[in-house]
C-alpha cells in the first residue's frame, strides 16, 4: 500500500492542496505556482491544449468555438438537475445500451463514460471500479481511461488520494470516492478541462494509442446548472442531451431550469427520460400499476405533462419511462449494470426496464444521427 499524505489549506480567498505520493508520483497535485492552471498536476508536454473560458463577454460573443473531444465521435450528455434521482445510474445503463444495439453495421458501437460529476463521483461504484489504482499516462500526458465491462471509463475519483476518514467496525474501508473536493470554480473549471481534452479515448491499458477512438462519449454531468454543466455546453460539440426526472412537480420545477439553461446554449436536447415513474405489483400475480407520485406521464391532461408542455417540450420529447426495479439498485452497489445482465429481465418490470432503456439508447442514436445529416 502506497503512503499518501493529503494536506489542504483553506484561506479566506486561495486554495492550496498537496499530495505526496512514497514510492510513486501523483497526478493530482496543485500548489499556487501553477496558479490553478493545471489542477490534476499532469504534465506539462500535453500537446493538447484546451480551449480557454472567457471571463468577460456576453454567451452569445466572446466565446471560442465548440471543439470535437479528441478520439470522440459524437458526445452525449445526461443531466439531471436534480440530485438523488438515478442520473449516474442511467448514465452507465445508457452506454450499455448504446453499446449493445443491433445496428446495420458489421460491428457495435465503442461507447465510454465520462463521469464529470467532479463533487460526487458514482460512476467508479456503478462500474465496479471502486478504489482502483490511478489511472495511468501517455507519454503526452493525457490520461489513460479504465476499462470494465467493455466500457472505457474516466472519473475524478481515479485521481483523488483514498479518504482519511475512520471507518466504523463492518464498514467498508473508505476509498478515494470518499475524498471531498473542495475546489473554487476555476480551478473545477481547469479540472474539467483536463478530463474533457486531456484523456486520450484511443489508448490501450498497456500505454499504446493509436485506437479506433470512440463513438459515443456518454458525459455524467453534476446536477444542477452551475459551472460544469456552462462549461461543457461552451467548449463541447455536443450531439445529443438527456435529462433525468421522477414523475414529480417538485423535481420537474428544477428540470425546468436545466431545460432553460440548455435551450439558451443551444444544445440538442433529445428528450426527458422519467426514472421510478410507477411500481408494478409483482405479489401473487397482482401486476398492478402503481403511479409512486400520483401523476400518469402518459395521461397528457395530468400535471407533469401539463408541466412538460410549458417547458416547450412535446409529447414525444419524454422518451423513456422507467418503473422501479429493485435489482437496478442491487446491481449498482455491485459494480454490475443492469442492461448487462441483470436478473429477471424476461418477465415484469424488470423486462419493461430494460426494453425502456434500449428505446432510451435508440431514440438518442437516432437523434445523433438526425444531427450528422443536418449539419452535412
Amino acid at each position: 500500500m502506497l503512503s499518501r499524505r493529503l494536506h489542504t489549506i483553506l484561506p479566506s480567498t486561495k486554495l492550496h492542496a498537496k499530495i505526496r505520493f512514497i514510492g510513486r508520483r501523483s497526478i493530482f497535485a496543485t500548489n499556487l505556482n501553477q496558479n490553478h492552471n493545471n489542477p490534476l498536476g499532469l504534465p506539462k508536454n500535453n500537446t493538447r491544449i484546451p480551449p480557454q473560458i472567457p471571463r468577460k463577454g456576453p454567451i452569445g460573443g466572446g466565446l471560442p468555438p465548440k471543439q470535437k473531444i479528441p478520439n470522440v465521435k459524437h458526445v452525449v450528455l445526461v443531466s439531471s438537475c436534480k440530485g438523488g434521482i438515478g442520473k449516474s445510474t442511467i448514465s452507465v445503463n445508457l452506454a450499455v445500451s448504446l453499446s449493445l444495439l443491433n445496428l446495420s453495421q458489421l460491428r457495435r458501437l465503442r461507447v465510454g463514460i465520462l463521469d464529470l460529476d467532479v463533487f460526487g463521483p458514482s460512476v467508479p461504484t456503478l462500474m465496479g471500479l471502486r478504489g482502483v489504482e490511478e489511472p495511468g499516462l501517455m507519454k503526452t500526458g493525457a490520461l489513460i481511461p479504465i476499462t470494465n465491462h467493455g466500457i472505457p471509463t474516466m472519473s475524478m475519483a481515479y485521481l483523488l488520494p483514498p479518504s482519511q476518514g475512520v471507518s466504523s467496525e463492518g464498514d467498508a474501508e473508505p476509498t478515494n470516492e470518499d475524498t471531498p473536493v473542495v475546489w473554487r470554480g476555476l480551478m473545477v473549471q481547469k479540472a474539467v478541462q483536463q478530463l474533457l481534452f486531456q484523456t486520450d479515448w484511443s489508448a490501450f491499458e498497456g500505454g499504446q494509442s493509436g485506437g479506433p477512438g470512440l463513438d459515443v462519449l456518454v458525459v455524467d454531468l453534476p446536477p444542477g446548472t452551475g459551472d460544469i454543466p456552462l462549461s461543457v455546453s461552451q467548449l463541447v460539440d455536443v450531439n445529443s442531451t438527456i435529462i433525468i426526472t421522477t414523475a414529480d412537480i417538485l423535481s420537474l420545477s428544477d428540470v425546468r431550469r436545466g431545460v432553460a439553461m440548455f435551450q439558451k446554449l443551444e444544445m440538442p436536447i433529445t428528450g426527458l427520460v422519467v426514472n421510478n415513474s410507477y411500481f408494478i405489483c409483482e405479489n401473487d400475480g397482482c401486476g398492478m400499476k402503481h403511479h409512486l407520485y400520483g401523476h400518469d406521464i402518459n395521461n397528457n391532461q395530468s400535471g407533469f405533462h401539463k408541466g412538460v408542455r410549458a417547458m416547450g417540450l412535446g409529447g414525444n420529447k419524454i422518451v423513456g419511462e422507467l418503473p422501479l426495479v429493485a435489482d437496478v439498485g442491487r446491481g449498482a452497489e455491485r459494480g454490475i449494470p443492469y442492461a448487462l445482465g441483470g436478473v429477471n429481465q424476461t418477465v415484469g418490470a424488470g423486462k419493461l426496464w430494460k426494453d425502456a432503456m434500449k428505446g432510451v439508447a435508440e431514440r438518442v442514436w437516432a437523434e445523433i444521427v438526425s444531427v450528422g445529416e443536418r449539419r452535412m
